[in-house]
């Protein structure tokens, strides 16, 4: 299958609204259920993995299931993120020694006896051993404002909205690759910035080791609420 035609984006800023046509085909009613069906029973599939075996990946999947992500709604469509990936296996040591500094004070006592009960049985601790097993990391920044070419700043809208959904189409387009995925939120988490070298603008919003489960991996024994628990139809 190709690869869709890129165009690369700048600003639009107070520029006047210009319409283009939109006529997707319509999909038969068949298909539609049967598509529908197929990628639920797929995605009921899919599980935060801490236990990653240190196999390499297709990074060309990987940079798919990004353009994936970027494709996601935005505020005033001004697509507030980037996405960082990291191979180098002494950055990804960096990223985990500062990770656990910060987790080794939350779980010592900075996140409260009430967060600590809530992760009890997900089974985590300050080891973060997942942000070195991994062969790759995805560490995703929201950026807070644009800087125009004379340097004015611009505010952009939405971005903690926009980056979440964006950050759930990457979640499904890698396990629809068939790869495995976990979302770090390490807090404070300013310690990327400087890692990463990232611009002021940009902010830290999640860390997301990508890779295969390790032969050996577990998983806690949860189960999802059911449709009719997230669901209301009025």
């Amino acid at each position: 299958m190709p690869t869709p035609t890129e165009q690369h984006w700048t600003p639009v800023h107070g520029e006047a609204y210009r319409p283009v046509p939109y006529r997707p085909a319509r999909m038969a009613t068949a298909e539609t259920l049967a598509r529908a069906a197929e990628l639920r029973a797929r995605m009921d599939e899919r599980r935060t993995v801490r236990s990653f075996s240190p196999d390499p990946v297709p990074e060309q999947a990987v940079r798919d299931a990004v353009a994936c992500a970027a494709t996601a709604p935005s505020g005033a469509h001004q697509q507030p993120w980037t996405f960082v990936l990291v191979k180098d296996a002494e950055v990804r040591r960096r990223i985990r020694a500062a990770a656990e500094e910060e987790e080794r004070l939350s779980y010592d006592g900075r996140l409260g006896e009430e967060w600590l009960a809530a992760l009890r049985p997900i089974g985590t601790d300050a080891v973060k051993t997942h942000l070195t097993d991994a062969p790759v990391l995805l560490v995703v920044f929201q950026q807070r404002y644009w800087l125009a070419d004379d340097g004015t700043k611009h505010k952009h809208y939405y971005v903690d909205e926009s980056v979440g959904i964006a950050v759930g189409m990457l979640l499904s387009a890698l396990h629809q690759s068939g790869l495995a995925a976990l979302v770090h939120t390490p807090s404070p988490m300013r310690f990327l910035s400087q890692v990463l070298d990232r611009p002021a603008n940009e902010k830290a919003f999640a860390v997301i080791p990508v890779g295969y489960p390790a032969d050996d991996c577990e998983v806690p024994d949860l189960v999802r609420k059911s449709l009719g628990q997230v669901l209301v139809e009025i």
